[in-house]
């Protein structure tokens, strides 16, 4: 024999197997390889969560049930409670965070237990098996575990260790239909995850064991055995203290199941139907204020008629982020009309824009005096709530006490174009009743459409020296005051003042006082017909507006902005933080009063611009509803009484008298209620003192 030919054979022998050995690995890994990108994981259950809507700080406003109607609540570890954590790790892969989503120990535990007991005592299954079960649920066989012995490699393949944890936080059985700690927590506790105490992370981590068997509303002295057993484990471990572990035992288990967090469902909705699904979308809203303002709006809605809806928006002036968002009740037959964003006149409380572009450009000032006095416009005879007038007043106690002739001569003057288009550059979204007709001088008294959101974010501009900007539903919307969003001007930050100055001294509601002593700037409005009663004021840091009214239009009589809407305007202030102090007097501003005569050009406001305008006299009369040709509705109101129809009427001097087909009504005045006594045409007619009469056929119909 060659000398080491032997030698020779037998290394050649070992690099022979070795090869085949390596060649076999590399098989094996490229057969894994196919696998996996032939067959991905398949994250569909993951993916269809659960949408979630949340204040700045991250609680649960509303949560959305996933199309298989369950609460899958996204939830990551940054959600969790570190001793949640601590005791899910412990207790169900104390190894997570170093083995590849298979723990050989376990399995083999887990086999030996099995030949040992004659069954199956533990599954050896990891955190991340758990979640590749899952994703997708298969029955308990041999051939099972592979496949998620196989899946949970690839999840670690594509996926950290905390964003593997995050799908096991989200997709968990707690019962029922809840599906992740986020849901349970909520659901069993009224509490988010971040503040668990021990006993209730531990109740959670058994829960998944056995959801069914263990559920707290259902069965909470199996819930307790569970929980207990695992704290006395955890303090054998010592994970827990003992003296910890016998703490977490004497706390209560809980025995219901509460509702899902329902605040601001109407902003929930909007921001939902903007994202996609199972998003988690942070609001700017603070929750424990939501929570505060849907309590006081509830206890206005419960004083009104059925079909009444009562909507808020509270605002911070500097960043103009929406701190509170009550769109209605959400409840009845017009409660998910969201009334925040719908467009309605706002009377009265659009006048301190109207004043307010005046100071800027007009020769006006809040001491000039202007004659509330009957006036004609062609054929336009704006007259006063009250029905009279009040000869000469300053600007000040024009619109402090709301007087339409006084605004309209304003109006008249700056000119309704100007004023509306002023009004959408800074982003208004203004409706006129008749888009295909240039704006006219109605428009002071309200004669358009806008929104709560966009009619107190005009009030934000004002509290904010002029300044215009977008308010914010999401922080992802701006970047601070100012910020990169559009920064506009809506009047100069003089006449701005002027305004501010004028209605912080408009008179309290009846039987209220400034509120904590506050400083507050508010003015209320009520549109025609009592359709729409309002309320907008604001403090050096926030805003708030009121709406009250009926979602389909139907007239409200006698519910005026002052009445309805001002009360609650004063017990949500009473919510907002006392800080700031009131805006001071910019470089600029007029003083007058005693010693302090106004310049000549601005001590009285001319009714009309050379060349054309108002004319005092007696203010012409008019039918303003129903109008001529209309068609009404015989309808029958509670108890079976046929509902009356309001007449109101425009101008002319008073007393008015009304008469329909020739016969009196009692009554007498702007409006009176009419009561149809049958079905076909009607003449309806009114007589002023001068002796002015105007005239209305109208059909009535069932």
């Amino acid at each position: 024999m060659i000398p080491g030919l032997g030698v020779w054979a037998a290394r050649g022998g070992r690099l022979r197997w070795g090869g085949r050995l390596a060649a076999g690995l590399l098989a094996l890994v490229a057969v894994a390889l196919v696998a996996d990108r032939l067959f991905p994981p398949d994250l569909r259950r993951w993916q269809a969560r659960s949408t979630l809507v949340t204040d700045e700080r991250g609680e649960v406003l509303r949560a959305f049930i996933t199309d298989d109607d369950s609460w899958r609540l996204p939830m990551g570890v940054d959600d969790a409670s570190p001793i949640y954590l601590k005791l899910l790790v412990a207790y169900e892969d104390h190894r997570f965070y170093r083995h590849p989503g298979v723990d050989p120990l376990a399995l083999a535990r887990a086999v030996a237990q099995a030949v040992r007991h004659g069954r199956v005592v533990s599954g050896g299954s990891t955190l991340t098996m758990q979640v590749a079960r899952l994703l997708e649920p298969r029955p308990r066989t041999v051939g099972a575990k592979l496949i998620e012995m196989f899946r949970a490699v690839q999840l670690e393949a594509r996926f950290s260790k905390r964003e593997i944890l995050g799908m096991y936080l989200t997709l968990a059985p707690f019962g029922g239909n809840l599906e992740g700690a986020r849901a349970a927590s909520l659901a069993y506790f009224d509490r988010p995850p971040a503040v668990l105490t021990p006993g209730q992370a531990a109740l959670l981590v058994t829960l998944p064991q056995s959801p069914t068997k263990r559920r707290p509303d259902l069965a909470p002295a199996a819930a307790r055995a569970g929980r207990d057993a695992l704290l006395r484990r955890m303090a054998t471990a010592g994970v827990l203290t003992p003296q910890a572990a016998r703490e977490a035992m004497s706390e209560p288990v809980p025995t219901d199941r509460r509702p899902l967090p329902f605040l601001a469902p109407h902003l929930a909705d909007r921001l939902r139907r903007a994202a996609p699904p199972g998003s988690v979308i942070a609001s700017t809203l603070d929750a424990g204020l939501q929570r505060r303002v849907e309590a006081l709006a509830r206890d206005t809605q419960g004083t009104l008629e059925p079909a009444a809806e009562v909507a808020v928006l509270v605002m911070e002036i500097a960043s103009r982020k929406v701190r509170a968002y009550v769109g209605g009740s959400f409840t009845g037959p017009y409660g998910q009309v969201d009334m925040v964003a719908a467009p309605r006149s706002p009377g009265s409380a659009l006048k301190p824009f109207l004043y307010g572009l005046g100071f800027e450009a007009l020769p006006l000032h809040p001491e000039t005096r202007i004659n509330d006095a009957p006036a004609v416009f062609g054929d336009y005879a704006p007259r006063n709530f009250d029905g009279g007038f009040h000869g000469l007043v300053t600007v000040r106690e024009a619109l402090q006490q709301s007087l339409n002739v006084p605004a309209v001569k304003v109006l008249d003057r700056l000119g309704p174009a100007r004023f509306l288009g002023r009004l959408r550059e800074v982003g208004a979204q203004v409706i006129l009743p008749r888009p295909d007709t240039a704006p006219g001088l109605p428009l002071a008294l309200g004669g358009l459409g806008l929104s709560l959101a966009d009619l107190t974010n005009l009030y934000a501009d004002l509290g904010d020296g002029g300044q215009a900007l977008p308010l914010l539903l999401t922080p992802a919307e701006g970047d601070g005051p100012g910020g990169k969003r559009p920064a506009r001007r809506l009047m100069s930050a003089l006449a701005a003042w002027y305004v501010a100055d004028i209605l912080s001294g408009t008179p309290r509601p009846d039987g209220r006082a400034a509120v904590g002593g506050r400083w507050l700037a508010y003015k209320t409005g009520t549109s025609y017909g009592f359709r729409d009663a309002w309320a907008v004021g604001f403090t050096p840091t926030h805003v708030v507006g009121v709406w009250v009214g009926r979602p389909d239009g139907t007239p409200r009589p006698g519910a005026a902005g002052r009445d309805v809407a001002a009360p609650l305007l004063f017990r949500l202030v009473d919510l907002l933080p006392d800080r700031g102090t009131p805006p001071g007097r910019p470089p600029g501003a007029l003083e007058a009063g005693p010693g302090h005569a106004l310049p000549p050009a601005l001590a009285l406001f001319d009714r009309a611009p050379p060349g054309g305008g108002a004319v005092d006299g007696p203010a012409l009369l008019k039918i303003a509803f129903p109008p001529d040709g209309a068609e009404v509705e015989r309808a029958e109101g509670r108890d079976g009484v046929t509902a009356p129809v309001p007449l109101e009427a425009v101008g002319g001097r008073p007393p008015l008298r009304w008469l329909v087909n020739g016969l009196p009504l009692p009554g007498a005045g702007e409006g009176v209620d009419w009561v149809p006594d049958g079905i076909g045409f009607a003449d309806i007619a009114v007589i002023d003192a001068a002796g002015q009469r105007a005239k209305a056929t109208v059909r009535v119909r069932e």
